[in-house]
């Protein structure tokens, strides 16, 4: 199966979306990630039976069988999970400030790629953690 990198941020209205794959194609929308992800795949079926329509070339990897894959700007990232830990849940599992956690997670400020990366490694630490634990 075939996987499709979808670049995801976090804008006034909602989560947004592009992939290079599908020139000019954007999605904005909801607050709420699966209700995004549905206009999303719904988008794109959209924008692939209007590009068949018109005789246009559609790409290879949107022929057959494709999986989506969401990859997120650290804004996104945390609106996404921002329902779920509290900035100081992230503190502990990051290393970052909840207060500086707080700003990227409103687009004050955006950070740098070390820090990016340590929000990144805490949350598939805790991730690969859960994955371990049996009940």
């Amino acid at each position: 199966m075939k996987q499709i990198i979808i670049e995801t941020s976090y804008g006034n209205t909602g989560f947004c979306c592009a992939c290079d794959l599908l020139a000019g194609w954007v999605v904005t929308g909801s607050d709420d990630f699966e209700t995004f992800k549905k206009e999303v795949q719904e988008s794109i079926d959209f924008y692939l039976a209007c590009a068949k329509e018109d005789g246009e070339e559609i790409p290879a990897e949107f022929q057959g069988e494709y999986e989506l894959i969401y990859k997120f700007d650290v804004r996104s990232l945390l609106q996404l999970y921002q329902g779920i830990f509290s900035f100081a849940a992230l503190q502990s599992i990051t290393g970052i400030n909840q207060k500086q956690l707080s700003h990227y997670a409103a687009g004050r400020s955006k950070p740098r790629r070390e820090q990016a990366e340590k929000i990144s490694n805490g949350l598939h630490r805790l991730a690969k953690q859960i994955m371990t634990l049996t009940v």
